[in-house]
């Protein structure tokens, strides 16, 4: 079996994924992902596509991440996993796509406006 690449992003997070047949190992920028994400609720939103799909251990996974924050990163490295399953088996497209994990979160941050301090907030305004 050949490297399968996919891509998957949210908010300003980038992760390139590459998934090749193995024992289960997943690597994030040269690092184990335990390590990457060191709490329990992002080692889950990376393994999540995995498990859902009954191939924890059968797929080394390399992952470089670049951009936003953690939840941001991880969630993008969920969504570059799922997309690169659905090539390997065309089958895993519906079970992850009930359970979310097909669609990009389209949520980004609002652009500062010109001529105020933020986004939606305006400076102070005075009577006299």
């Amino acid at each position: 079996m050949e490297v399968i690449n996919a891509l998957g992003r949210r908010k300003t997070a980038v992760a390139r994924v590459y998934l090749k047949s193995g024992n289960g190992t997943i690597t994030i920028n040269k690092r184990d992902y335990k390590e990457y994400f060191p709490t329990g609720i992002l080692q889950y939103i990376v393994e999540q596509p995995m498990m859902l799909t009954d191939n924890v251990g059968k797929f080394d996974i390399k992952i470089n991440l670049d951009g936003g924050g953690i939840n941001g990163q991880a969630e993008a490295a969920r969504l570059g996993i799922s997309r690169a399953l659905c090539i390997i088996d065309a089958e895993y497209r519906p079970i992850l796509k009930a359970k979310g994990l097909m669609r990009r979160d389209p949520r980004m941050v609002e652009r500062k406006k010109p001529g105020q301090p933020g986004a939606r907030k305006k400076f102070q305004f005075s009577k006299r």
